[in-house]
């Protein structure tokens, strides 16, 4: 039974957070995926996710990226990922946060 994925996009607005946006968006458009995006832009909303660093990828309520904008390949591959339950948290690069 395959049920749709929940993608948050948290971030304030920011150039990063908007390129993140995009990138998700073109990833899950190209490869068919069944899910829903959702921006959370809410700096209290954010917090609840206990995120520092901005923007930050949630797949179905667990945080699979932090600080950096991913490419449409690592995207892809945390999304699989996710089918497989085998997510990580990734912050790699984290030193290039944005907020």
């Amino acid at each position: 039974m395959h049920m749709s994925t929940t993608i948050k996009i948290l971030g304030t607005g920011c150039p990063k957070c908007k390129t993140m946006t995009k990138v998700v968006q073109e990833v899950v458009n190209e490869n068919q995926i069944d899910a829903t995006i959702e921006k959370v832009e809410d700096l209290m909303d954010i917090m609840k996710f206990n995120v520092m660093l901005t923007p930050a990828l949630v797949i179905d309520d667990v945080i699979a990226l932090k600080g950096r904008v991913p490419g449409k390949n690592e995207v892809l591959e945390l999304l699989k990922t996710k089918e497989t339950g085998h997510m990580y948290n990734s912050s790699r690069g984290s030193q290039n946060n944005c907020c």
